[in-house]
């Protein structure tokens, strides 16, 4: 009787990645429900609220200079080496390629390209409202401040909010976004946290941001990431407008668009041989009640009193042929 192999997680994932893609039956869009607006609208207060902090140069600021005077760097200068190769997660480029390969990949694999245009729609409003903050604000960054104390507004910087900190909360916090369950949407969201967390720290650390600009940053990413589902009607269109486009190319090229494989319920067919109605095949009544039965080969089978005894496969016991049953009375010699 052949056991087979309890299959192994890494197995199931391989079998997962062998399937052929499909477009999964359902995709959770997040809607603009009132929880989200509600969230929507705190954290747009809180970011009117560090700006106006900032203008009028209140105890926000004076933490600033605080932290800025504390020189981080050089309290923890052993730490400088790895602060500098981590944040590199807040980096636009190679964060954008990083998430825009892998989320490629479930474009293909689920034969919709929502994926990559909510990317593309999340970088761009990232672009345009911390761009425009950053340049309308022209904060100085630490290390060109002219003035101690000073909030440093209007003077032609292009630090506040802090860049690193708002494009790690957006390009991290888009892959919770798009996930496919709410238990992984959580422990994304946590990992992306953590993530524009340390990205924000760093940038004090190094001395390239105020506190400040770090804690702007992160409300301008939430406020973009909250804001995205005003912006799925928009992907849905422009999903279907590129899908047509590629329709209309294929067409004009003599060549049959590529439909995504649809689930139908499968035929199944009868036995060839077997005739109609006959009686199925007796089942011995030993065999035990759930077992699993043995897979033999294909021919006929003596039943276990029928088998003539056999000496084992391997066995140093030569034939004797003068061996009597066990309990019986050996026969006189003569």
């Amino acid at each position: 009787m052949r056991t087979e192999r309890k299959t192994t997680r890494l197995d199931r994932v391989f079998a997962r990645l062998d399937r052929e893609p499909e477009r999964p039956a359902h995709i959770d869009v997040p809607r603009m429900s009132r929880h989200r607006m509600v969230l929507f609208g705190s954290t747009l207060a809180f970011y009117v609220a560090i700006v106006w902090a900032v203008v009028i140069t209140s105890w926000l600021v004076r933490l600033d200079w605080q932290v800025m005077f504390f020189r981080p760097y050089e309290q923890w200068a052993e730490l400088h080496a790895f602060v500098d190769y981590y944040v590199v997660l807040g980096q636009r480029g190679p964060t954008a390629v990083m998430v825009a390969a892998w989320l490629g990949w479930r474009s293909w694999r689920q034969h919709t390209l929502r994926p990559l245009l909510a990317l593309a729609v999340s970088l761009l409003l990232l672009n345009v409202t911390v761009g425009a903050a950053k340049y309308g604000m022209g904060r100085l960054g630490p290390h060109y401040a002219t003035e101690i104390g000073s909030s440093e507004m209007w003077l032609g910087g292009s630090i506040f909010p802090s860049g690193h900190t708002a494009n790690a909360v957006v390009t991290w916090g888009i892959l919770a976004y798009l996930a496919s369950t709410p238990r992984t949407r959580r422990w994304l969201s946590a990992v992306s946290a953590v993530t524009s967390l340390g990205v924000g720290l760093s940038t004090v650390y190094l001395g390239t941001h105020w506190l400040s600009d770090v804690l702007l940053g992160w409300v301008a990413g939430l406020l973009i990431l909250l804001a995205l589902p005003w912006f799925e009607p928009l992907i849905a269109r422009a999903e279907d407008r590129i899908f047509g486009w590629r329709d209309r190319w294929y067409a004009r090229r003599g060549r049959a668009a590529p439909a995504a494989p649809v689930a139908t319920p499968v035929m199944l067919k009868p036995l060839t041989g077997r005739e109609a109605g006959a009686a199925p095949e007796p089942v011995s009544a030993s065999r035990p009640a759930g077992r699993t039965p043995a897979y033999l080969a294909p021919g006929p089978h003596s039943t276990r009193a029928e088998r003539a005894p056999s000496t084992p496969a391997g066995s140093r016991r030569p034939p004797h042929g003068e061996r009597h049953p066990r309990g019986n009375t050996p026969a006189t010699r003569s």
